[in-house]
């Protein structure tokens, strides 16, 4: 329960601050197209790899494979894509997060030089 308490207060002094709180637009397309590109390469990369393993010539078992290497690099860059997009946003969460608590100190220390002026 401290943590549903936690989140409420952060979200009331976002609310509170009047910031802006929605996510890029470009976020869940790239986490979608990675999450397409790493199934895409896994699966390519499977399949070159299987038809290669059927092939008896030197030459059509090498490119087989090169197409099956180059599915794995297609999967590679499909997490990448994923990656980059889900560390964007708990980055912009943590900014947020940080944004508030500052917001908060500089409150709180304005109103004890205030009244400590007044004293």
């Amino acid at each position: 329960m401290l943590t549903e308490a936690r989140r409420a207060e952060f979200h009331e002094a976002v609310t509170a601050h009047r910031l802006k709180t929605g996510s890029a637009k470009s976020d869940r397309p790239i986490r979608a197209i990675g999450a397409l590109l790493m199934i895409a390469g896994v699966v390519g990369a499977f399949v070159a790899y299987s038809a290669s393993l059927s092939q008896s010539d030197a030459r059509d078992i090498g490119s087989s494979q090169i197409l099956a290497i180059a599915f794995v690099a297609v999967a590679i860059a499909g997490a990448g894509f994923y990656v980059a997009a889900a560390t964007a946003q708990v980055l912009r969460l943590w900014l947020l997060r940080q944004l508030v608590e500052s917001q908060a100190r500089t409150d709180q220390l304005a109103a004890a030089l205030l009244s400590a002026q007044q004293e």
